[in-house]
């Protein structure tokens, strides 16, 4: 189809109202048209030569039915949007979904301790920092659960939590004449993980942030029932 060659729009008669599609287009309507094909260009719905030639005859339309003329082979004239619905992960754990005792605890006392490396986590972690430093490294880490609970009490001391950049991460705690320093990050992957960092820093410091460059390398789908590991996207 060339897109060059519209067929004119027909004069209403005197007397009757103008179809919608033979009502002359607005410079707002144009950049909507433009803008949809923009997304299309990086969506790689369209080749450069495609985008150019249909951006050039959308500045040249005279009428919204010409202008419809270069998007109606789109999602967007279909009424389908171009990518998944996306939204951001909960504010607080599902009901039911983290246990209240710990499958894994770390505790620093007058000392240093570290959970890092190819480690397999559960859904609820303890961390304890007195007067000590305790360091949570989720980086490369392989997760069993989407939900992962963080219970961190830092007294006179330090504990921080890494997590993929891949992730999600909620901070749902505060401090006592200390610092709780938790990023809200949300991940663009519907199946990523949710970190949880949930406690109470008294005269000391919980910190919580993503380590870039690192991704989440595998997720075990327990949450719907399924047992299979799938690799999501990304590498270590």
């Amino acid at each position: 189809m060339d897109l060059h060659q519209h067929a004119p729009a027909e004069d209403p008669r005197p007397g009757t109202a103008a179809r919608p599609a033979d009502l002359r287009a607005s410079d707002a309507e144009r950049d909507r048209v433009a803008d949809i094909l923009r997304e299309a260009l990086a969506e790689g719905r369209l080749t450069a030569e495609e985008h150019a030639e249909r951006v050039e005859g959308v500045l040249s339309a005279k009428t919204v039915g010409e202008l419809e003329v270069f998007v109606r082979d789109l999602p967007v004239a279909h009424g389908r949007p171009s990518a998944p619905a996306w939204s951001p992960a909960p504010n607080r754990p599902t009901a039911g979904a983290i246990p209240v005792d710990p499958d894994d605890s770390v505790v620093a006392v007058f000392s240093a301790a570290a959970r890092k490396g190819r480690w397999r986590t559960g859904r609820r972690i303890h961390a304890y920092a007195i007067f000590g430093s305790v360091e949570i490294d989720l980086s490369e880490a392989l997760f069993d659960h989407q939900q992962v609970v963080i219970k961190a009490v830092s007294f006179c001391g330090d504990v921080q939590i890494r997590v993929p950049e891949n992730a999600s991460l909620r901070g749902l705690g505060g401090g006592v004449l200390g610092t709780f320093d938790v990023d809200t990050m949300d991940s663009p992957e519907a199946e990523a993980p949710v970190v949880y960092v949930d406690g109470w820093a008294v005269l000391g410091n919980i910190e919580g942030r993503l380590r870039r460059g690192r991704l989440v390398a595998d997720i075990l789908h327990r949450v719907h029932g399924g047992t299979a590991g799938k690799s999501a996207r990304g590498h270590l």
